[in-house]
């Protein structure tokens, strides 16, 4: 019957098809508010000592747009991306292209040219597609901060003025616009009350990154013939491709949500994430799409028709530190804040930090002291019922030291033989301190849940010695001399008795 049964048993198939549909990202080109920063950040020496703040101010509060178009340069970069895109398309994507279009100005304009190219190429069109674009212009899309001047909302264009700018288009209703307020003479940001805040721009984040996925989700379907596996078909068929043209910061929100699958959490509230994704003026980002949330990022921040013109270093703008990308990274004060010490069960602690703190010990406790550790706890709990996850003891407690999501420093204390398997800190938080308070969370943490038992610890060397000394712990060594062995921290009950 054994045997029947494992005859029985069934392998899970390889999935040796992996459909997928193509999704580029597009940064907008030069806008009029780009040129307006980048003017302020020269004639004001803006990132030196010699920063004239209130100039700095005045002159982007007198020249700055609330939905600004293209500058001069910007409108450049539009047709020889078009140049570009076109001919792409037409060559490898199927009929219709699909677009996402952010709702402020300088997108439409960007991506605009495009559209008219692949619109007026007759080829593009065939029964079964009698349009050769498609788009939805999505509300959630635009960029951090919203439509506003001087901090005062602008309603921005409405469903009639945008229609009339894409005028290859027919776009109509609830299917074109998504995000908008229901009456289509109200602009996309009549709900504005001000210069949109950053915690409020994470969550429309989270929100479009859901949208993105349903979206992409409702075009991979099985039985189209432009939806199959680019990596082993070999005929030249051209494929399901979606188009999205955004915004240098809001892309960023977003791809960190693509990369993260759904995983992606807010560390400070309304303070920057630690990294982001940087693009330049029609910077380009290639993924593909498997469905269900899975993304593969292909290329990023591409500009291969900026790439080989006689003035590209002139028209690729908006991508380097020069431009103020540094702004978005957080502050000193948020990441290198002194660390929180938390308690938890081994087996209890967030994957995330478990990563991280098996990392810690991984970099800094030598492999031999490692060994050595898990040796001494095996031999004095074998007798001892536990159960256990991720590999360790369930009676084992780690003590935690975090700033924000980041953990830099950890300790491991063994409840049932009162043992202190070790203390390990980031090199660059020592200074911090970190490492005694993860020794004294120890000390209140046995004070209150172990009836003051006593906390044993085995340095590994003189410097390790000198460390639990000065936390109050001594040498239990059998001569005396206190420079190898044990060392015991008794409470202060015990002391007394």
């Amino acid at each position: 019957m054994a045997n029947e049964k494992e005859s029985n048993k069934t392998t899970p198939k390889i999935q040796t098809t992996r459909k997928s549909i193509a999704l580029k990202l597009i940064r907008h080109a030069e806008s009029g508010n780009n040129e307006v920063y980048s003017t302020a950040h020269q004639l004001f020496h803006w990132g030196t000592p010699d920063f004239d703040e209130k100039g700095w101010l005045k002159y982007v509060n007198d020249h700055r747009s609330a939905d600004p178009g293209l500058s001069c340069r910007g409108s450049s970069q539009a047709e020889v991306l078009s140049d570009y895109l076109a001919p792409n398309l037409a060559a490898e994507a199927s009929s219709p292209v699909y677009f996402v279009i952010s709702p402020m100005r300088r997108t439409i304009d960007t991506i605009l040219p495009t559209i008219r190219a692949l619109s007026n190429d007759k080829a593009n069109l065939t029964k079964n597609s009698p349009n050769a674009c498609e788009a939805v212009i999505n509300g959630y899309y635009h960029e951090v901060e919203g439509c506003h001047l001087k901090d005062k909302p602008e309603p921005g264009m409405n469903q009639h003025e945008i229609s009339s700018l894409l005028d290859p288009l027919e776009l109509s209703g609830e299917e074109s616009f998504v995000g908008f307020p229901k009456d289509p003479t109200q602009g996309w940001y009549a709900h504005g009350t001000g210069a949109e805040r950053r915690v409020d721009a994470e969550e429309r984040a989270s929100k479009f990154y859901l949208w993105l996925c349903e979206f992409l989700d409702s075009h991979l379907v099985e039985d189209a013939e432009d939806v199959y596996d680019a990596g082993v078909r070999t005929n030249t068929g051209r494929r399901r491709t979606v188009v999205m043209i955004g915004h240098g910061e809001f892309m960023g929100y977003v791809l960190k949500r693509i990369v993260a699958g759904f995983g992606y959490s807010v560390e400070h509230e309304g303070v920057p994430h630690r990294s982001t994704f940087v693009h330049f003026n029609t910077g380009i980002t290639e993924l593909e799409y498997f469905g269900a949330g899975r993304f593969l990022v292909m290329r990023s921040n591409q500009t291969p028709h900026l790439d080989l013109l006689d003035n590209s270093a002139a028209m690729k703008t908006g991508g380097g530190l020069k431009d103020g990308w540094s702004y978005i990274v957080p502050e000193d004060h948020h990441v290198l804040q002194r660390g929180v010490v938390t308690e938890h069960f081994a087996d209890e602690l967030d994957d995330h930090v478990y990563d991280q703190v098996e990392a810690l010990k991984s970099l800094y406790l030598s492999n031999a002291r490692r060994k050595l550790l898990m040796k001494e706890s095996s031999d004095l709990t074998e007798n001892v019922e536990t159960e256990a996850s991720n590999g360790v003891s369930s009676d084992e407690v780690s003590f935690v030291a975090r700033r924000g999501l980041q953990v830099v420093g950890c300790a491991t204390y063994e409840k049932n033989t009162g043992r202190l398997m070790d203390v390990v800190v980031r090199p660059s938080a020592r200074r911090s301190k970190i490492g005694g308070s993860l020794v004294e969370s120890v000390k209140t943490f046995v004070q209150k849940n172990c009836d003051g038992k006593r906390i044993v610890v085995d340095p590994s060397d003189a410097a390790s010695r000198s460390f639990f000394e000065n936390l109050g712990f001594r040498s239990n060594s059998a001569d005396g001399s206190g420079e190898t062995g044990l060392m015991e921290y008794l409470s202060s009950m015990d002391q007394e008795k």
